[in-house]
């Protein structure tokens, strides 16, 4: 009796990253590249996305877009329907301001919601007609979401809506898709350089990305990071009010 033994290569992944021109999405899409994925780049600035691609060899595409307009996105999808199913879509497009409510505008906070909250949003009903059946759809919360704290602002609020987001369209999409939620603490980014305040076990991009890939490719719903840090986050939003808020407070003096 003979044997016939073949060994293949395993399919390479194709994965939409939506955010990816800088931070955490740029240094996703390096990591990604170097472990042999096939990447969709998308952003709203197309120089920075062609830069990107161009680093990263030949076998990458961008489709430039604005996930704060449905339109931008609809054209967008009509392009990536040429590269699909696809394996991943991560979702990482976010505005950021620091400083009190008080202190923004209510146009840029109309802005931000419409990005980062409208956005996921978008986000979460295009994406399962680009996924293979059990493909993969990560939304970016932050730990920011946990509870409210000072300076959070809007951005905050925005955050802590994704996090619901993901949470519902987890249990929707059971059995047919893979909803995962990344909440990243703070991370070296041209977002955070605004901060005028000390960031708390801050890590660079490429820390963040491979924490986030090897997240997504375990079991666990939520991939959050540094842990020294989100466990303090998520202890004080379990905590019931009359004990949390002040502790809050205190971060304001």
């Amino acid at each position: 009796m003979s044997f016939k033994w073949s060994w293949r290569m395993p399919k390479p992944e194709t994965i939409w990253i939506i955010g990816a021109s800088d931070g955490i999405g740029a240094a996703l899409a390096r990591e990604w590249a170097r472990r042999g994925a096939r990447l969709i780049l998308s952003a709203r600035s197309e120089d920075k996305l062609q830069e990107l691609a161009a680093s990263l060899g030949s076998n990458h595409v961008i489709v430039p877009l604005d996930v704060g307009d449905r339109a931008s996105l609809e054209k967008a999808a009509k392009e990536i329907a040429a590269f699909t199913p696809l394996d991943r879509v991560i979702h990482l497009a976010a505005l950021y301001d620091p400083g009190k409510i008080s202190d923004l505008s209510p146009e840029r906070a109309a802005q931000i919601v419409t990005v980062n909250l409208t956005g996921s949003f978008h986000i979460a009903q295009i994406s399962p007609r680009l996924l293979r059946a059990g493909g993969q759809l990560a939304l970016c919360g932050s730990v920011a979401g946990y509870i409210g704290l000072p300076q959070g602002q809007i951005y905050s609020a925005t955050k802590a809506g994704v996090i619901n987001l993901a949470e519902s369209l987890r249990a929707e999409l059971a059995g047919s898709f893979d909803v995962r939620l990344i909440s990243p603490g703070f991370v070296e980014t041209r977002l955070t350089q605004r901060n005028t305040f000390t960031m708390p076990a801050i890590v660079t991009p490429e820390i963040a990305a491979c924490a986030i890939i090897d997240g997504l490719n375990t079991g666990r719903f939520e991939i959050h990071f540094p842990r020294r840090f989100t466990y303090v986050l998520k202890l004080l939003s379990a905590l019931p009010y009359w004990a949390a808020l002040p502790l809050i407070r205190r971060l304001t003096q």
